[in-house]
This record gives structure tokens, C-alpha cells and sequence, in this order.
């Protein structure tokens, strides 16, 4: 997986995390890395630049959930504890639509798994990334 950064200026900052290959148990831990140096250094909107994100699993919708906590200021599960970090997704779906966390451009194999858990209700997905930048 690569993962390239870059920032944005609409109405507020918005860092923009482009996603390369795939997302999974053994590049998860990467993704919460670099959105945690984001957010550490004081910007807590993100777009998910997913139109280059092949592949996503269990692992990968953890770090998106975990991502989602940070920029809200929240502490997540451990998301080394896999089923509990996805169980602890359960609880935060009241909280709605993310609004310091959206995604752009997901490919079809990637909306198809995002659909499957539910998450499409939770994340805000754009195909312009103008729009989106604007929406924060």
C-alpha cells in the first residue's frame, strides 16, 4: 500500500490521505499512523482518497472506524484487538454521519464492501474532489 498526503484549503484544512493497493491486516496499522501525524498536528478533517484502493478488509474498515474516532477527538479501541475494535463500531453508529472523515472516488469492489457492513451510512463519499473539500 502507498499512502501519499496532501493539504487542502476550503473553508477550513483539509488533509487529504490518498490510499494506493491495499488495505489490509498487514497495512492498516499504516493508515492509522499517518492520519494520527495529521491530526497531532492539529487538522481533524480528512478526505480518504480511495479512487486507487484496490482491495479493503476487516482490517481496513478498522482503521477507518478508528480514523473516524481520532478526528473527533475520541479515543478508539485498541485496533489490535480486531473483533473488539469491530465490535466498538456498533456503539458509535448513532453517532451518524461522519463530518470530519469522508471518502472520494471509492472503486465499485470497494463501495460494494462498505455497503455490505453498513459504513456507507456513517461516511460521506464524493466523486468531485472539489465538492468535497468544500463540504467540511
Amino acid at each position: 500500500m502507498e499512502i501519499t498526503i496532501s493539504q487542502e484549503q476550503g473553508r477550513v484544512t483539509v488533509s487529504v490521505i490518498h490510499i494506493a493497493g491495499h488495505l489490509d491486516g498487514q497495512t492498516y496499522q499504516d493508515l492509522i499512523q499517518e492520519a494520527r501525524k495529521v491530526i497531532d498536528a492539529g487538522i481533524f478533517h480528512i478526505l480518504l482518497d480511495l479512487s486507487d484502493l484496490t482491495y479493503i478488509s476487516s482490517a481496513g474498515l478498522v482503521s477507518l472506524h478508528t480514523i473516524a474516532l481520532l478526528t473527533r477527538g475520541e479515543k478508539p479501541a485498541n485496533p489490535e484487538q480486531g473483533w473488539a475494535a469491530i465490535k466498538s463500531m456498533d456503539s458509535t453508529r448513532e453517532g451518524g454521519l461522519q463530518k470530519n472523515l469522508k471518502l472520494l472516488n471509492p472503486l465499485p469492489e470497494v463501495t460494494s464492501v462498505l455497503d455490505m457492513v453498513g459504513f456507507s451510512a456513517f461516511f460521506e463519499t464524493f466523486t468531485d474532489r472539489k465538492t468535497a473539500i468544500d463540504s467540511f
